[in-house]
């Protein structure tokens, strides 16, 4: 039977690693992914991601992901059968209300292939989202309101762990309750229980009764009876410290003929998929289609501590590129007087063949509360997307840093429609080929998500590229 949650009292700070790691069982030993591929297969079932931004294409390669969320673009994407589809809904960076909308016309196109679809409504391993609205709209919108929801927010490349249905962030040999990370001081999305029943009980203002997989269970290798056992429209944590974990709960669930809804980061996707991990992307793999002497651009819109330390470590390090800043407090101020003059100098360094930083200014403008804080993350957006839309000549390269940022860059600017993902320049960063509707058609465009890598990945990223 699923283990009940219980509001047990455990230690809230920062650990070692392995403390954590060393009592747990050991993994299971068998290797499952050709068994899933095979189910997969077998079931000519599409797993469809609904990705609430583009960074949630972190753990794939060779998969189609669609931008236009028009419903003749979803139904001829869904005619084609591909065994795994990514719609990009960029939901994060909408206000409770528009994601809602958008939830309630997505569950009415996909009703009509709901018997051939496993659906994965793809979110953030810091848990940072609109949860449980988005699910929740689904599980109306689908008729599957008796459905389990799996919620799995591991995320192997950024060290996002779930032991004993704690959630905890990983740096180096230390875990950290996510609670008590950067990441839980969101201004759109704030959250203050890394224990995942209290983190769910903040969320939906109530106490719910929660099940567990626990990784003694995963790791004995078959969870076909506690999948079968939960009870109906319930929310079960999945509990994961490893890709193997997760692979037993991916064969149980292409076996099982139950219904389940699923929330989950991004390493689920890529199991459930039964898609390898392969190593990043080498320089050649993405050069572009002829030699091109003008400038890469590189745009750095997210605010994430992170960020900010790899924008640093950026201009430290490579004082060749050109760093061009839009100030947020003066572009509200005076956006006519902010913008033109700085689309000029864009537009010139990269037709001279330089490599170009454009980002925000650093200091944060903080809002009363979380829709006005999106409502200003737009506004800044929107005028990246005006400076990059108005590039006169093709980039060598694009990088985007940010969730934001890369959608709108993707779907306003380059008018990307459908791409393919190539694979990833580091470990959880997407790497997307232009199609030919696109403004630059065959470029490559980095999706650097806000929250991934060190302090040196960005300008890693950079090298990978400049040449």
């Amino acid at each position: 039977m699923p283990r009940l949650c219980s509001n047990l009292v455990f230690t809230l700070r920062t650990m070692l690693l392995k403390d954590l790691i060393d009592p747990l069982p050991p993994e299971f030993s068998e290797d499952l992914l050709q068994k899933i591929n095979d189910a997969l297969s077998e079931s000519k079932k599409t797993i469809l991601v609904l990705d609430d931004d583009p960074s949630g294409t972190q753990t794939v390669f060779d998969v189609p992901i669609l931008t236009d969320l028009s419903q003749q673009a979803i139904e001829a994407a869904l005619d084609e059968a591909p065994p795994i589809l990514f719609l990009l809904t960029n939901s994060r960076s909408l206000i409770p209300e528009e994601t809602q909308k958008l939830h309630q016309r997505l569950a009415s196109i996909l009703k009509e292939y709901d018997e051939d679809l496993i659906i994965i409504s793809r979110s953030d391993s810091t848990l940072r989202d609109h949860f449980p609205l988005e699910i929740e709209t689904l599980k109306e919108g689908l008729d599957l309101e008796d459905a389990p929801t799996l919620f799995i927010p591991f995320f192997e490349a950024e060290g996002r762990l779930t032991i004993d249905d704690h959630h905890y962030v990983v740096e180096g040999e230390e875990a950290t309750p996510a609670h008590l990370t950067p990441f839980a001081e969101d201004n759109a999305f704030p959250f203050s229980h890394s224990y995942l029943p209290d983190y769910f009980a903040e969320k939906l203002g109530k106490s719910v009764e929660t099940q567990s997989l626990s990784l003694a269970q995963l790791r004995s290798g078959n969870v076909a009876a506690e999948l079968a056992a939960l009870p109906p429209g319930s929310i079960c944590i999945v509990n994961a410290v490893s890709r193997k974990d997760l692979d037993v709960l991916s064969l149980a669930l292409h076996q099982s003929e139950r219904r389940f809804l699923i929330r989950s980061a991004a390493s689920f996707v890529q199991s459930l998929a039964g898609i390898p991990s392969r190593p990043p992307l080498e320089s050649w793999q993405m050069q572009d289609l002829e030699p091109n002497p003008q400038g890469g651009l590189i745009v750095v819109g997210s605010h994430a501590s992170k960020t900010s330390a790899q924008l640093a470590h950026l201009l430290e390090h490579a004082p060749e590129v050109l760093p061009l800043e839009l100030h947020v407090s003066e572009l509200l101020s005076h956006p006519e007087e902010t913008l033109p003059p700085l689309s000029h100098k864009l537009n010139q360094a990269i037709a001279s063949g330089q490599n170009v930083v454009l980002y925000t200014s650093r200091e944060r403008l903080d809002t009363l509360d979380g829709s006005s804080d999106l409502a200003l993350s737009q506004t800044v957006s929107r005028s990246l997307v005006s400076l990059v839309e108005g590039l006169t000549s093709r980039p060598s390269f694009i990088i985007a840093k940010g969730g934001i940022t890369s959608s709108d860059i993707a779907t306003e600017a380059l008018g990307i429609k459908r791409a393919m993902v190539l694979g990833q320049i580091l470990p959880g960063v997407p790497v997307w080929t232009m199609g030919n509707e696109t403004r630059h058609p065959g470029l490559v465009y980095v999706i650097f998500p806000g929250n991934v890598g060190a302090d040196s990945a960005l300008t890693q990223a950079y090298q990978k590229l400049k040449d």
